[in-house]
């Protein structure tokens, strides 16, 4: 019998549901109930009539299934995958942030713990962040945490001269460069670019797609999940990708006609990949 016959074998015996994150390792994914972005991986944990959540991703996302989820046993399979971005801000921090800006609103990205996500006023992820952002009065001061470059996207996106970002960042995105962009678009000059807000080359990316230039046009910027939808929905048949290599399994999984290319093959998170089939 296979590992992954044992671990079909453990959903039945234990009424347990696998959740995976897009940047899971490919036999990960192909186990899994669920595989998606955090948003999405969010609603099946807040909907699921499982006894057990088996979140294969990082703390911060065992964490957020276990306040939507209470109730339910929810099981993270390594104690020790972390998150670079969601270490950036302690409790500590923002509640001395808040304190120079009463009166603001706490706008924290999902990669959080639950720490700071109980000091904030809102919960966003990549995909809803700009939409969050909105739906809060014009006239109201904005604290954005913690992804620096997530931050600065949706402050371009919003207009929003009163939005304060916090200067945190993913270690994996955020080594992501221009340059990194222009090389591979030299490289596959008629591929469509599918760039992650958190990466260091986003308000680059977003302003040479603004002003057409060549060198980025056919660039989108977009969650994990939009990057799935994108790629099926696309007449384009040949795509590069900037977020964490995990994603291009399932990119590939879906669309196995079309061509997937990593922006860099160094964009790989040890912590998402600590969690394997043993």
């Amino acid at each position: 019998m296979s590992l992954a016959d044992d671990v079909s074998r453990l959903k039945r015996e234990r009424n347990a549901v696998v959740l995976a994150h897009n940047y899971q390792v490919g036999e990960v994914q192909d186990v899994a109930d669920y595989v998606g972005d955090s948003l999405g991986l969010s609603q099946q944990a807040a909907a699921t009539e499982a006894d057990v959540i088996v979140f294969c991703g990082v703390h911060f996302m065992a964490e957020t299934a276990a306040v939507l989820a209470p109730g339910k046993k929810v099981l993270i399979p390594d104690l020790e995958a972390g998150c670079s971005l969601a270490d950036s801000i302690t409790a500590e921090q923002l509640r001395d942030w808040k304190a120079e800006h009463p009166g603001a609103a706490v706008v924290s990205y999902v990669n959080t713990t639950a720490e700071v996500k109980a000091e904030s006023d809102y919960c966003c992820t990549s995909a809803n962040a700009v939409a969050v952002v909105q739906s809060i009065p014009e006239d109201q001061e904005v604290l954005f945490l913690p992804d620096m470059f997530l931050g600065n996207h949706v402050k371009k996106l919003t207009g929003r001269k009163n939005l304060l970002v916090w200067w945190g960042e993913c270690h994996v995105h955020a080594a992501v460069r221009p340059a990194d962009i222009l090389r591979a678009r030299d490289e596959h000059p008629d591929a469509e670019f599918m760039v992650h807000p958190e990466c260091g080359c986003t308000t680059p990316a977003m302003y040479y797609a603004a002003t057409d230039d060549r060198s980025m046009r056919g660039a989108h910027i977009l969650s994990t999940g939009g990057m799935l939808r994108h790629a099926k929905e696309s007449e384009a048949d040949e795509f590069v990708v900037a977020t964490e290599t995990g994603i291009l399994h399932t990119l590939r999984k879906h669309n196995p006609a079309k061509t997937f290319h990593p922006v860099a093959e160094s964009m790989v998170c040890r912590f998402m990949k600590m969690i394997t089939l043993e």
